[in-house]
């Protein structure tokens, strides 16, 4: 809808919001004035191990002084379960020697609360009510829904209230255990390392007073002003390394069942298209053959498919290459990725799409100087290490599932509906994740491992895709094109800024595979980055353009962020060019009311100093999942190759729960990053992705990988994102490094000199 058509009609973004989530005015207020359901104790009681002792949702303690914690996000490299413990172990005074960790089971309580609030196409500088009241509405509607989710990067944000709130209550509880064991005021005791001691030195550990404090109720707790955190703030080691290291971690892979079968399977080379035939007597006979099974397309997103099932998986692998299938390729046969870019700018042209932000728009002075780009981003797949697995197996009516993700209840919610069973009737073990990045936001996988376990009778079934599996059926990063424009006055100040973008809605798409909703309405991901940045311009408009993609969607690290922010960044570097100033300086001058923005670009700048000869520095400055991060690039040219040697990175996520952790997560989403910017291109050709594998989609190289130097910025403000917001500005930083050394500017990805 176009910015006068909404006008016309009186719809509003905060209308829009407002109306999606309140639905009617009864339902805002009744169901919007009933507290908010609380997180400390689920629908059933946790049922520890024998010696063990559960005293709410989340803690247990064994009488050997042990202390269990339920993590309740997915751990795939991002450090969730020593960062998670850390927070428990903090409020109830233990050292994190003395954890364990335990799996979360389905339970709302340990649904996220963060994702869909953020999710609201606001600007981070409102501070209206309509804001507040459509943030709190959300939250409110996420505890009821319950949804068990790893994403968003919100794992410590979600978490930072309800499990120091669960330490603190366990606590309270071995406080009273104490006091009243020893007659005594529970104001004379104190907690101190795993044991209460009372003030005239006697002492009790939490082993020897667990069963007393489970048989109580809740008692009143508060929790540790952070002046008195002994834990929090402080480096600690991962606590999943050692099984990492020796094998004892478990990944889905690493799945073996008595008599297990294995599964290879062939999808449609081209999206979209379906299953005329095929003809399984051709392979029946092969050694270890066990039975060919058609499966049908699904809402989660698995398109109609035809697996194999052997007693090997690479006997099963060679049998689908034998096996004769018929597909019928459907509307995209012809389909290319030059045809997708061209799409995308023709709608720019015709169409002012939906405008999510803007302020003081006008005409700019017929004297101002006006700049204007265009920028595309490609089709980017998630290319996780670990292959798309899942194990699953069947007994009468009770379904168990062994899967590597991170939608635990949207799993067993997928697959329930898929074999017609209750919630109930499945059981989910969930694993270590070989990488995520929102690939296993998805349970296409799920649904196909659950309809094998049934063919299976009763066997359990591992379904295992190959890599040229995963890269024709990704759920891809949307392509997107971008038309910026901006107008200077002549001292070089930005007096009118714009964005015009068109892509495919990957959050819209998600929701539907998810949960069967219908594809409308804004879908802020699309814009992230680009109507919601820091930079002080009087005149602003951010628009978009939704056009439907006939490939699926989904999230790719750091969502639009990662493509919106070299459109901007890159963009920025232009106007201070025309504008005759540094880009650093230029950046500068429009962050005086953004004093946090401005402390980190500092630092990244500081952090840096000068470029050794020959190379030359690019500096990126974005915003995202909460979280400040400005990167300064030290890049060389040499023949035509682009070889980044150092990236400085300066960031404010909050407080940091483990500042160890925050670092690695940024090295990572750098060494994430700057795959994509360098190498990252999904094409087609005829309607089929032309990347097969990590040949011809190559991640970074040992040789290509920079020097990372990160700066957390200390804060009293509360904790935010840590897992993507360092991806976002790598491509930018990059680009402006090459502009300066070579004179070429890059207004596409990946990053190549012609």
């Amino acid at each position: 809808m176009s910015q006068n058509s909404a006008s016309k009609t009186g719809l509003s973004r905060r209308h829009f919001i407002l109306g999606g989530l309140g639905l009617t005015g009864a339902l805002v207020v009744g169901w919007g004035l009933m507290p908010t359901r609380q997180r400390l104790h689920g629908r059933a009681a946790l049922n520890p191990k024998e010696g063990s002792n559960a005293l709410n949702g989340w803690v247990t303690i064994s009488t050997d002084g042990s202390i269990g914690v339920v993590v309740a996000k997915s751990e795939m490299g991002q450090g969730v379960t020593t960062a998670l413990p850390m927070l428990v172990a903090e409020e109830l005074d233990v050292p994190m020697s003395a954890v364990r960790l335990l799996q979360a089971p389905i339970d709302k309580i340990y649904g996220d609360t963060s994702m869909m609030a953020d999710g609201l196409p606001f600007h981070p500088d409102d501070r209206g009510a309509i804001k507040r009241v459509a943030q709190w509405l959300a939250r409110k509607t996420e505890r009821e829904l319950g949804v068990m989710a790893t994403g968003g990067s919100s794992s410590v944000k979600d978490s930072w209230l309800p499990m120091r709130e669960a330490g603190a209550a366990a606590r309270a509880r071995l406080l009273a255990a104490a006091a009243l064991r020893w007659k005594v005021s529970q104001e004379e005791c104190i907690t101190e390392a795993g044991f209460v001691v009372h003030r005239d030195g006697r002492k009790l550990g939490y082993g020897a007073l667990a069963a007393d404090a489970a048989r109580m109720d809740d008692v009143p707790f508060a929790l540790k002003a952070p002046k008195d955190f002994r834990l929090i703030g402080q480096a600690t080691p991962r606590l999943d390394v050692a099984d990492k290291i020796n094998g004892r971690a478990q990944f889905g892979m690493d799945i073996r069942l008595p008599g297990l079968i294995h599964a290879a399977i062939a999808m449609c080379p081209v999206s979209g298209g379906s299953l005329t035939s095929f003809d399984s007597a051709k392979v029946s006979k092969m050694p270890g053959v066990m039975d060919v099974v058609a499966l049908p397309a699904d809402r989660s997103g698995a398109p109609e498919a035809v697996a194999v099932l052997a007693k090997s998986w690479w006997l099963a692998h060679k049998a689908l290459i034998r096996l004769p299938i018929v597909w019928d390729n459907g509307a995209n046969a012809q389909l290319s990725d030059a045809l997708l870019f061209t799409q995308l700018r023709d709608r720019l042209d015709q169409e002012s799409g939906f405008t999510y932000f803007s302020q003081g728009i006008g005409e700019a002075p017929s004297s101002a100087k006006k700049i204007t780009a265009e920028y595309r981003a490609p089709l980017l797949a998630h290319a996780a290490m670990e292959p798309i697995n899942c194990t699953a197996q069947l007994i009468g009516n009770q379904l168990s599932l062994w899967v590597p993700t991170q939608v635990p209840s949207i799993a067993v919610s997928a697959a329930a509906r898929a074999l017609g069973l209750s919630q109930d009737q499945v059981t989910l073990h969930m694993t270590y994740l070989g990488g995520g990045f929102g690939r296993r936001l998805e349970t296409d996988m799920v649904v196909q491992a659950a309809l094998l376990a049934r063919a299976a009778k009763g066997a359990p079934v591992r379904l295992v895709w190959s890599r040229e599996d995963d890269m024709a059926h990704d759920f891809y990063r949307p392509a997107a094109v971008a038309r910026l424009s901006a107008a200077l006055d002549a001292s070089g100040r930005v007096l009118h800024w714009e964005s015009h973008s068109a892509s495919g809605a990957p959050v819209q798409q998600m929701l539907a595979r998810a949960f069967g909703l219908p594809q409308m309405g804004p879908d802020k991901t699309t814009v992230e980055g680009l109507h919601d940045h820091c930079y002080e311009i009087p005149s602003q408009r951010a628009s978009h353009v939704k056009v439907d993609a006939p490939v699926a969607l989904g999230s790719w690290r750091s969502v639009g962020h990662s493509h919106n922010a070299f459109f901007k960044e890159s963009f920025i570097d232009e106007l201070a060019l025309a504008a005759g100033q540094d880009p650093v300086t230029f950046r500068r001058q429009m962050l005086h009311e953004h004093p946090r923005h401005l402390a980190v670009l500092e630092a990244a700048v500081a952090k840096a100093g000068k470029p050794a000869e020959g190379r030359e520095q690019g500096i990126a400055l974005h915003q995202s999942f909460g979280s400040i991060v400005a990167q300064v690039a030290e890049v060389s040219v040499t023949d035509g190759r682009i070889q980044v040697h150092r990236i400085s990175c300066a960031i404010d996520c909050g407080r940091v729960v483990n500042p160890l952790g925050v670092t690695q997560q940024i090295e990572s989403a750098i060494a994430y990053g700057l795959s994509a910017a360098l190498h990252g291109e999904i094409q087609i050709r005829d309607g089929r992705v032309v990347q097969r594998n990590f040949h011809d989609y190559p991640m970074l190289r040992l040789r290509e990988m920079p020097q990372i130097d990160v700066e957390i910025m200390r804060s009293e403000e509360e904790p935010e994102g840590a897992g993507e917001p360092g991806t976002p500005p790598v491509a930018p930083a990059v680009a402006n490094a090459i502009f300066k050394l070579t004179g070429q500017r890059l207004r596409s990805l990946p990053l190549r000199l012609g």
